[in-house]
C-alpha cells in the first residue's frame, strides 16, 4: 500500500512542477520546440557552414558573420552583391541543377520577378522554430508576407525614408521641400539617380514618382540630365565628392563610411510635401527550395529573425525592422521613420510598394517607362 502511495505522490509531483504542462512520466522534459531546435543545432555544426546572399553591405556581411559564428561556432558564407545580378545567378545555378545558396535576403522586386516564377523557394514558416520569432505577437503588424499565397517571401522591415541625400556644401535641404523642386534649373546635370531599369531603391522612388507625379513629371526629370548608375557606392561617393548636389535612391548603408567620415552628405530632413511611400527596404527573407545547409539554414533563419539578429540588420543597413522588442528611434536621425514607431497598419497597407501585387501594378509599369525614357 505504501508503494501504490508513493508512486502516485510521485506522479502527482511529476507532471504538476514539470517546466513544460502536458509533460508526463517518461517523456522528455523539453517542449517540442526545444527539441527540434536541439536537433538543428547538432546536425548544423555537422554541416559546417551556411550560404547566405546579402545586400552589398560589408557592415552588415561582417555583423551576421561574426554574430551568428559567436553563437553558434558555424561560419556564414555570405554572398554580398546587387539584388538583380545575385537573382539572376541563383535562378541559373537552379535551371542546372546546383544547390549552392541556402537563403537570399534583399529587396523585393528581384524576389517577385525573378524567384517566385521560377518555382524555386521554400515555404518558410515551416522553418521558424523559436517561440519568440514563431510568435506574431513580436511583431509590428504581426506576420507581413510579400508574395500573394504569404509562404515564400516574408518582409520583416517596414518604413519610410526618402532615399534623397543632398552634399550641404553645395545646397541647403529647404531647397527641396517638394519633389517639383527636383526640376530647378540650376540642378541640370547634379542629380544623381539609382538606376531605375533595375530593381532597387532607384526604382521604388521612380515608380511613386510615376503614381504620384505622372509620366510628364518624369519625362521633365530625365530632362535635367540625370546621373544615372546601378552602383550604389560610386552615386555615394559622387555625392561626397561634390560632383553632384545630391542623390535619388541611395540608402543609408551606401552613403555610412562618408557619413562617418564627416563629410558633406545629410538626409532630406523633412519629408516632401507629396508624401512618401513604405519600403521593406532589404528586409524580404526567402529559402532557396533543397538548400544544401538545411539545418544550418534553420538556425540562421530563426537567428536572423531573433532580436539579436535583427538589431545587427537594422543597425548594419540603417533600415528599420518590425521585431517590437528592438529600438529603431535612432532611424530618425537619418531621415527614417519606422512603420512600428509612426505608422498604422493602414496606412502601411495603402503606401507599401514592395508586395508582389504593387511590384507588378506599379513597380513593373514604372520600370517600363524608364527603360522608354532612359534607354
Amino acid at each position: 500500500m505504501k508503494k501504490i502511495i508513493f508512486f502516485l505522490l510521485a506522479g502527482f509531483f511529476a507532471v504538476t512542477f514539470s517546466p513544460f504542462p502536458g509533460a508526463g512520466a517518461g517523456q522528455a522534459s523539453k517542449a517540442a520546440w526545444q527539441a527540434e531546435w536541439d536537433k538543428a543545432v547538432e546536425a548544423a555544426k555537422k554541416e559546417g557552414k551556411v550560404v547566405v546572399s546579402v545586400p552589398a553591405s560589408a557592415e552588415l556581411r561582417k555583423g551576421l558573420e561574426e554574430g551568428f559564428k559567436r553563437r553558434f561556432g558555424i561560419e556564414v558564407e555570405s554572398v554580398a552583391a546587387r539584388g538583380a545580378a545575385v537573382v539572376r545567378k541563383i535562378v541559373e545555378e537552379a535551371r542546372a541543377g546546383v544547390r549552392y545558396f541556402d537563403i537570399h535576403i534583399g529587396g523585393s522586386e528581384s524576389v517577385v520577378t525573378g524567384l517566385l516564377p521560377e518555382g524555386i523557394l521554400e515555404p518558410v514558416e515551416p522553418w521558424l522554430i523559436l517561440p519568440e520569432v514563431k510568435d506574431p505577437k513580436q511583431w509590428w503588424g504581426g506576420h507581413i508576407w510579400v508574395d500573394n499565397a504569404k509562404r515564400y517571401v516574408y518582409g520583416f522591415q517596414a518604413y519610410q525614408t526618402v532615399t534623397l541625400w543632398y552634399n550641404s556644401d553645395l545646397m541647403k535641404a529647404e531647397e527641396v521641400l517638394s519633389f517639383d523642386d527636383l526640376l530647378n534649373p540650376k540642378l541640370k546635370g547634379k542629380i544623381g539617380f539609382l538606376d531605375p531599369r533595375t530593381p532597387g531603391s532607384g526604382a521604388s522612388m521612380w515608380s511613386y514618382l510615376r503614381e504620384i507625379k505622372g509620366e510628364e513629371f518624369l519625362k521633365k526629370l530625365v530632362a535635367q540630365k540625370l546621373v544615372l548608375s546601378r552602383d550604389q557606392r560610386l552615386l555615394a561617393e559622387n555625392l561626397a565628392k561634390g560632383k553632384i548636389n545630391l542623390v535619388v535612391g541611395v540608402t543609408y548603408y551606401s552613403l555610412l563610411p562618408f557619413f562617418k567620415a564627416g563629410l558633406p552628405v545629410k538626409p532630406l530632413s523633412s519629408t516632401p510635401r507629396e508624401g512618401l511611400y513604405v519600403s521593406g527596404g532589404s528586409g524580404h527573407l526567402t529559402i532557396i527550395k533543397n538548400p544544401p545547409n538545411p539545418n544550418a539554414a534553420k538556425l540562421f533563419v530563426n537567428w536572423l529573425l531573433s532580436k539579436e539578429g535583427q538589431e545587427i540588420f537594422s543597425k548594419s543597413l540603417g533600415q528599420a525592422t518590425r521585431r517590437l522588442d528592438v529600438d529603431t528611434q535612432w532611424l530618425k536621425e537619418v531621415g527614417i521613420l519606422p512603420a512600428k514607431d509612426g505608422l498604422t497598419l493602414e496606412q502601411y497597407y495603402r503606401l507599401e510598394n514592395q508586395s508582389e501585387e504593387k511590384v507588378h501594378k506599379i513597380r513593373a509599369p514604372g520600370a517600363e517607362l524608364a527603360r522608354k525614357l532612359l534607354d
